[in-house]
């Protein structure tokens, strides 16, 4: 299967378009146009599960459209939304802001869908989606310190349940760098599908990791690229992967043909259109 991670800032794009007339004046402008250059990269990498990280649910700026939605009938995928903020916050109550949330997007059967909402912080989101052989975490960490220790908490308290093979992705905030996550990956025995510690912020001159795909053991990754795009401040994250089964004799099933074949056609990937 093929995971695409991707935080794309409301399709508001970035650079002098974005800052233009006053800095950060592009949270305020029309998005579809950019929307439509996301969707035709998205499409161009044939993904089975979509993690989109600030999506817009119907404010003035999308022209009243949920982006995941849009996103999601182009690749005729189901998709699940939810705002970042929890019920009880007051941002929930301001303009703009209440349409700001996350979304997972795929071409597989959804099993169960869950929404959790971290203590501490003012984006809270987790969704949890449920597929048939694996559950999907998507997360949005604070960009406090504090409370990023605070959420890892409560998101390893989250995984502890989990019966299926995990992954956990999203836009981890990890300004003081991937010691601060050191603690969560060793109590959860998650391992990071970004082996290289390849960075992904800012898009346009990447130097450091703030997203992040993390599984389960019995996951094996068999490709991972970082696309150097442009539309959208932090860049995606793409990685292949396989469930691993264990044999009766205490080994591993190897990886299918199809996967290798899959992988050899798909690992070409390289898309640098602005």
């Amino acid at each position: 299967m093929r995971l695409l991670l991707y935080n794309i800032r409301y399709a508001a794009g970035i650079g002098r378009q974005f800052h233009l007339p006053v800095p950060y004046s592009g949270y305020f402008k029309h998005t579809n146009g950019n929307l439509k250059k996301i969707v035709e990269f998205i499409q161009s990498v044939d993904p089975d599960i979509i993690g989109l990280i600030e999506v817009d649910s119907g404010s003035f700026r999308s022209e009243k459209n949920n982006q995941a939605l849009a996103i999601a009938r182009a690749l005729q995928h189901h998709h699940v939304y939810q705002a970042k903020y929890s019920a009880s916050s007051m941002v929930r109550k301001m303009p703009l802001l209440n349409k700001q949330g996350n979304a997972i997007l795929t071409n597989r059967e959804i099993v169960a869908e869950r929404f959790h909402y971290f203590r501490n912080g003012v984006k809270r989101l987790v969704i949890e989606l449920e597929l048939e052989d694996c559950s999907i975490f998507l997360v949005h960490l604070s960009i406090k310190f504090r409370h990023r220790q605070y959420q890892l908490q409560d998101l390893y308290g989250m995984l502890k349940g989990v019966k299926k093979p995990v992954i956990v992705a999203g836009d981890f905030n990890v300004l003081r760098g991937t010691r601060e996550l050191e603690l969560f990956m060793a109590a959860s025995g998650l391992r990071n599908a970004n082996r290289n510690g390849q960075p992904s912020h800012p898009s346009r001159a990447p130097r450091r990791q703030l997203d992040y795909i993390f599984h389960s053991r019995e996951i094996t990754i068999t490709g991972f690229q970082i696309p150097q795009i442009t539309l959208s401040d932090h860049t995606p994250l793409v990685c292949d992967f396989e469930i691993v089964t264990p044999r009766q004799d205490g080994n591993v099933n190897p990886l299918s043909e199809d996967t290798k074949q899959k992988w050899n056609s798909r690992n070409r990937l390289v898309y640098h259109k602005g």
